[in-house]
C-alpha cells in the first residue's frame, strides 16, 4: 500500500462525475499537472497544462469565477500542486480530481490525443 501523502487532508477530493459536470457546466477550470511526455499520449479535453516539474501557481491563468480543479495521472501529483498554490496564497486552489485520469478513462469519458 502506498504512503498517505502530506497535507492530502488540505485538498478536497472530487469525483469523476463532479469535475466532468463541472466542466460541462463552465463552473470548473481543470488544470493537469502531467509533464508533456504524458499529455502528449492523452490529454483531458479543454484542461490547461502546467507540468508539476516547473509548477509555478502564478501561471495558473485567471479562472474567471470557475473553481480551480488539478488532476494528474493518479490523483498524487494533484495534490501536491493543491497544496503549493495553496502556499502562495491561492486558497481557492484546494481541490483535485481523485483518481486522475485513469479514473476518468475508467469512468469512459473522453480523451483527446
Amino acid at each position: 500500500m502506498s504512503e498517505p501523502m502530506p497535507r492530502a487532508d488540505e485538498v478536497t477530493n472530487l469525483t469523476v462525475e463532479e469535475v466532468a459536470k463541472g466542466l460541462t457546466e463552465g463552473r470548473m477550470l481543470l488544470i493537469d499537472v502531467r509533464e508533456p511526455n504524458e499529455t502528449a499520449l492523452e490529454r483531458y479535453p479543454g484542461a490547461v497544462l502546467l507540468p508539476l516539474s516547473s509548477f509555478d501557481p502564478a501561471q495558473i491563468p485567471d479562472p474567471k469565477g470557475r473553481q480551480v480543479v488539478f488532476a494528474c495521472r493518479s490523483g498524487r501529483r494533484s495534490i501536491t500542486a493543491s497544496v503549493a498554490a495553496q502556499d502562495a496564497g491561492l486558497k481557492s486552489c484546494n481541490c483535485h480530481l481523485a483518481g486522475g485520469i485513469l479514473a476518468w478513462k475508467a469512468a469512459g469519458l473522453p480523451t483527446e490525443s
